[in-house]
């Protein structure tokens, strides 16, 4: 038996796991998990499962003495100090291919709510008149499609604007040549994309090498009327030069499901009140984020893509299946370090 603390649980989900974990002493939090967390009450854990707004950093591992397992119901990880797990021997899981319907279509949905201005629809239909021409829109059949990134997630993407009729050019470090075979994409290189495309859609890792991979530089190379859509991770898009691009006209629209400072959107600062203090740049964003709402032709959704109740039981089933098989000592493609 081995002690297992769950965070960001909801009601639904705790019989499901004290069914399929019975023989374990287990411990469920709703609340996220900080390093401002009461840690006196999972000290002796030594498995956390986490969701996306938890912060497992240095310092909550340094009160959890016996941590063997960090694993994130969640295909991003970048919330997890994944080099001090590494540092101490604590393995790290995601779960990465439980939203790749389910983010594909939400991304579909934006892209469509772009291009039919459908935040302008529900304004002018608060109207007592309004003309055709004030809530005309496009079509997504013809136009250039830049995915970047065709992992899962952005191939399932791939697969469905493919239906609709779109071209399709893409950017990735690897090339896959089912997707070139069967839906014609053409892969380029990221400056090209950028140039090219009609909408742009973000489908790759929050990392390093990712961040702000979308900046001040580069987003004055974007096609003039370009929209851009992310469903990825806040961080890829410099906000300040999407922001700049906006205003200066050069892109006609943006849908965010998620955005630097996206905390903001789940219950403004006291968010961090209860559980942090914001730093300045944080504090920035938010109030960068509350900007971009206000925008006629910019879509913010608090990080939801994700969010369908199928995805939610596939996360579950693969949470447990992880834990089994790490206890087993099994060898899983889902560990991070």
């Amino acid at each position: 038996m081995v002690k297992i603390a769950f965070f960001e649980i909801e009601g639904w989900e705790k019989p499901y796991l004290e069914k399929e974990l019975k023989e374990h002493e287990l411990f469920f939090e709703g609340d996220i998990l900080t390093r401002h967390y009461d840690l006196s009450k999972i000290k002796g854990v030594d498995i956390v499962s986490t969701f996306i707004y938890s912060r497992v950093d240095k310092e909550v591992i340094n009160q959890l003495p016996n941590l063997k397992a960090v694993i994130t119901r969640s295909t991003g990880f970048d919330h997890i100090d994944t080099e001090e797990c590494k540092n101490r021997g604590i393995a790290v899981f995601n779960v990465p291919a439980y939203g790749i319907t389910t983010v594909a279509e939400y991304t579909i949905l934006l892209i469509l709510s772009l291009l039919r201005r459908i935040k302008i629809v529900e304004e002018v239909i608060k109207r007592p008149h309004y003309l055709p021409k004030d809530v005309r829109g496009y079509e997504l059949n013809g136009k250039v499609l830049g995915v970047i990134g065709t992992g899962r997630i952005g191939s399932h993407v791939v697969k469905l604007a493919h239906a609709f009729g779109a071209k399709i050019i893409a950017y990735d470090i690897i090339k896959r040549k089912e997707l070139e075979e069967k839906y014609g994409v053409k892969y380029v290189d990221l400056d090209t994309l950028l140039s090219t495309a009609d909408i742009i859609t973000i489908h790759v890792p929050y990392t390093p090498q990712t961040h702000h991979m979308i900046n001040r530089e580069n987003i004055t190379k974007v096609k003039k009327g370009a929209l851009i859509v992310n469903t990825a991770r806040g961080g890829i898009i410099e906000i300040d030069a999407l922001i700049e691009a906006l205003e200066e006209g050069r892109i006609a629209g943006a849908a965010l499901d998620v955005v630097e400072g996206e905390w903001v959107l789940r219950g403004e600062i006291d968010v961090y009140g209860k559980s942090k203090t914001a730093s300045q740049k944080e504090l920035r964003d938010g109030v960068l984020v509350h900007l971009l709402k206000k925008y006629p032709n910019v879509i913010v959704t608090p990080h939801i893509a994700y969010n369908t109740w199928e995805a939610l039981h596939r996360i579950l089933e693969v949470t447990v299946n992880t834990i089994r098989g790490f206890l087993k000592g099994e060898e899983l493609n889902n560990r991070i370090v």
